[in-house]
């Protein structure tokens, strides 16, 4: 079994083939209604804290109403902890990028972060505009387990969205799994993914599995170590379901 677990590499968990066909579509900036949670508007990072210590302010850079990624920093996650959800939040693949797959404007929204570090369910951030990777890894996926129905991603530079249903997962006594989790995409304004059940938390190297119990949980966004430019966020705002 040990010997099993050491030849276990990441690339056995990525899915190249069908690709998603690309859909152009225009970037979707919905305001927030009346009973929304802003969790970025803009002005400052009240409403985030940073992934390693919970006691410590998020340290990423506020300017000219946007969120931009610091990586030296660390993953940042909200004050509050959600269970089912409507999220919307916007970002921005800086002009210019460079590098290639996986290395090429890389974060993530984990719709539930269940621990440090990139514990938790990834939706995937990432420039897929013309940028090969495997299908279970580009923007829109639910990172190594289902890629998206389509490729509407926009060109670096340009606004993109995603508007996300999230239904938290529910737990027996015992730990074993009452309900699975589910979520709903629309990437902007693209349906990619349609009320799928989640086989459990993101899973870099491995098949995926519900391994912790756990409730309500904090959003989080990830500092990715790739070596391009850091991406950037707006318009964030959140309604409890």
């Amino acid at each position: 079994m040990a010997q099993a677990q050491q030849k276990t590499k990441p690339e056995d968990t990525e899915v190249w083939e069908p690709i998603p066909k690309v859909v152009t579509a225009k970037n979707v900036v919905v305001e927030p209604p009346s009973d929304a949670v802003i969790l970025f508007d803009g002005k400052n990072l009240n409403e985030w804290v940073t992934t390693e210590d919970r006691n410590k302010p998020a340290q990423w850079t506020v300017a000219n109403n946007v969120l931009t990624v610091k990586k030296n920093a660390g993953n940042i996650e909200t004050k509050r902890a959600f269970k089912n959800y409507q999220l919307h939040i916007e970002w921005q693949i800086p002009a210019g990028i460079s590098g290639t797959g996986q290395g090429r404007g890389n974060s993530g929204i984990f719709l539930a972060s269940i621990g440090k570090g990139d514990a938790g369910y990834e939706l995937q951030v990432l420039d897929s505009y013309n940028n090969k990777t495997y299908v279970n890894g580009m923007a829109g996926s639910i990172y190594k387990q289902f890629a998206p129905l389509a490729n509407p991603t926009r060109k670096p530079g340009e606004w993109q969205s995603y508007d996300v249903i999230w239904t938290a997962p529910e737990f027996n006594t015992d730990g074993s799994v009452k309900s699975a989790a589910r979520v709903t995409v629309m990437f902007n304004g693209v349906l990619v993914q349609n009320d799928i059940t989640l086989k459990g938390p993101t899973q870099y190297i491995g098949e995926p599995g519900y391994r912790q119990q756990h409730g309500a949980a904090p959003i989080k966004l990830q500092a990715h170590g790739d070596p391009s430019e850091p991406i950037s966020f707006r318009n964030i705002w959140i309604r409890e379901l």
